[in-house]
């Protein structure tokens, strides 16, 4: 008997890896995966609307960030922090909240708060992204697009560094990597490490630039550490085409 119950339940169309997951396709589970998808495109409606064409926009610019750190005085690095991992959440350009990090704490320290602010940001969008999305997606993941999610899910960690090295967008492919079965963990160590690269370079030409710009000596603008940073901005263009030849796609 237990035998034919096995063979039933393979024979079951309805006895899938999606519902193995928890991730039901009947009218219930349906029902709810849409609603959270349905939650999922207003949130990013609402958000890209919010800080870019409503009143409330006004609290997202350079101007309202720079007073609000004039305010916070030793607290400002975690001001900003959390300022850029909640504009990241509402798809604020990344490199405009990485460009006035450096601008305002310099190329080492602006590096050390735009990674974490990043990383915090990072996080966030992929929870939302998972927790509201994730359900809906697998739903609709056949046959031929589920081995593509088990790969994804296998060498989560190896895709995820390769996109950010790539310089995929940034914001996303933070929602993006939440619908797919890609572990939480490969995510964070990917994105850590891959932004690394890219997040020093820009901090540290902004920051150099800006220091000399605030000094008024117009002759450091000739020094090594000026044209260093302006070598690693330009050598940043190149890291994709770099990597995609390393991997043979050109």
């Amino acid at each position: 008997m237990a035998q034919g119950a096995r063979l039933k339940a393979e024979g079951n169309p309805k006895t899938s890896p999606l519902r193995e997951a928890g991730l039901q396709r009947g009218p219930r589970g349906g029902h709810r995966a849409i609603g959270k998808v349905s939650i999922l495109a207003a949130f990013i409606i609402v958000a890209i609307y919010g800080v870019r064409y409503s009143p409330v926009s006004t609290y997202f610019t350079a101007e309202a960030l720079g007073s609000s750190l004039e305010q916070a005085g030793l607290w400002a690095p975690i001001v900003y922090m959390a300022f850029y991992a909640v504009g990241v959440c509402l798809f604020l350009p990344g490199t405009l909240l990485t460009g006035l990090g450096a601008a305002i704490f310099g190329p080492y320290w602006g590096f050390v708060y735009v990674w974490v602010g990043a990383m915090l940001g990072a996080s966030g969008a992929f929870w939302i992204g998972r927790t509201l999305g994730r359900e809906f997606a697998a739903s609709m993941i056949g046959n031929r697009l589920q081995r593509y999610d088990q790969a994804i899910e296998r060498n989560g960690f190896t895709t995820v560094l390769y996109l950010r090295l790539v310089y995929f967008p940034f914001t996303p492919m933070n929602f993006g990597m939440g619908l797919t079965a890609v572990r939480f963990r490969d995510y964070f160590w990917g994105t850590g490490l891959g932004i690394i690269v890219g997040t020093f370079i820009f901090t540290f030409f902004i920051g150099t630039v800006k220091e000399v710009w605030v000094s008024g000596d117009w002759g450091r603008m000739l020094s090594f550490r000026v044209f260093f940073s302006i070598g690693l901005f330009l050598f940043s263009f190149f890291i994709s085409k770099i990597i995609k030849r390393i991997r043979g796609e050109e």
